[in-house]
């Protein structure tokens, strides 16, 4: 089946009670037993829940893997992730990563006794460069969050599967619409389900596919063990959002390419880094791997924190707000919002500044969000 078949129909049988269309919200706690000895498909939420499993299933079918987990967050789905692995391991680690990901990973993981080293993925040789012998997992995201960079997933992939090590890509920018990292050889997406698959800005969520039946089987007790779960309501609200992902992520898409262009041009800006453009240095690797570019993209302004803040201030469609991937469009300072829980030198070393500022494109009308941006420049 095509993708917006699946995003509609995969895990979203009718009801087999009632034949309701829609998947019931199984808004229970705990599940009657047939017998003491036999509980029946599921005995408490926690473990596993009707609604979350059709979301679950719904997951895995996007991102062409065979076994989807769902999380309470973005943060939760990682956090059970990794701890998949002990103190003494080590990890090799995109330099550019959500600020959550950098505080989890150089703070929570390292305080565990885990070794992080954060390298420029698209430079292979420093990534083969920065391999130890008990390097265990190597986590990247592409296109990164929010200098939009792209890295060669196949290649990297091919490199860690060669070395014995497990791999990770965070795929909430684009969304599986437009690229798969499991089909590139990846062991496991994760995704913050309140981006672009939830789409609404109404509900916190996460979400991780993998295809290995035995990583899954791992995966799925830690799940449990750990009970990071979100509940059946916010299941039903990522669902919901699914359905329209398809038809979302081509006007964002769309839209963010002509914004993009159109601020590459204005005099008030000095460079603008969305792969959607020829100008970007990883424009050909980005067409190559995914299908489509989104609708985030970040920009530096000509001057710094002050010219910034004005032109945040001074948008009246777009609000200032972090998170990304809603029907409406947002603008963020990722040097004072989402990456300010990164040291400072981290920031200026990962190429975040004062100038920089990032929008997540919604669904608006294009003329609409060019005037305000126009104005607010002006």
């Amino acid at each position: 089946m095509r993708f917006r078949t699946r995003a509609i129909h995969a895990g979203q049988a009718p009801d087999p009670l009632y034949g309701a269309v829609m998947t019931p919200v199984y808004q229970t706690s705990t599940f009657a037993f047939n017998a003491p000895d036999d509980p029946g498909e599921f005995d408490y939420s926690r473990s596993g829940n009707p609604t979350r499993k059709a979301l679950e299933t719904c997951l895995a079918s996007l991102e062409r893997g065979t076994h989807g987990f769902a999380f309470a967050s973005g943060m939760a789905a990682e956090t059970t992730l990794l701890m998949r692995y002990a103190a003494g391991d080590h990890f090799v680690v995109s330099d550019e990563i959500y600020g959550g990901t950098y505080r989890l990973l150089m703070n929570v993981m390292r305080d565990k006794g885990i070794a992080v080293d954060l390298v420029d993925m698209a430079d292979l040789d420093a990534v083969r460069a920065a391999i130890r012998p008990e390097t265990k997992l190597m986590w990247m995201e592409s296109p990164t969050n929010p200098l939009m960079k792209v890295v060669d997933l196949a290649a990297l992939a091919e490199l860690a599967r060669g070395h014995g090590i497990e791999t990770v890509c965070d795929n909430t920018f684009l969304s599986p619409y437009y690229q798969n990292p499991l089909d590139l050889g990846v062991d496991m997406v994760v995704h913050s389900t309140t981006k672009y698959l939830n789409g609404h800005s109404d509900v916190v969520g996460g979400g991780v596919v993998v295809k290995d039946d035995a990583l899954a089987e791992h995966i799925g007790y830690l799940q449990n063990a750990m009970g990071a779960v979100p509940g059946p309501w916010d299941c039903f609200l990522v669902m919901r959002g699914i359905k329209t992902l398809a038809l979302r992520m081509e006007a964002h898409n769309a839209t963010a390419h002509r914004l993009a262009a159109w601020l590459e041009e204005h005099p008030r800006i000095e460079r603008v880094l969305y792969p959607g453009l020829p100008s970007h240095p990883q424009h050909e690797l980005a067409a190559h791997q995914a299908r489509g570019h989104g609708g985030v993209f970040s920009f530096f302004m000509k001057g710094g924190v002050e010219e910034a803040h004005a032109l945040l201030g001074g948008l009246k469609l777009f609000s200032q707000a972090v998170s990304l991937g809603g029907v409406e469009s947002l603008i963020e300072h990722p040097w004072s919002m989402t990456h300010v829980a990164m040291p400072e030198t981290a920031r200026r070393e990962m190429g975040i500044t004062e100038n920089l500022v990032r929008i997540s494109v919604g669904l608006e009308h294009p003329d609409d969000l060019q005037a305000d941006l126009a104005q607010a420049l002006g």
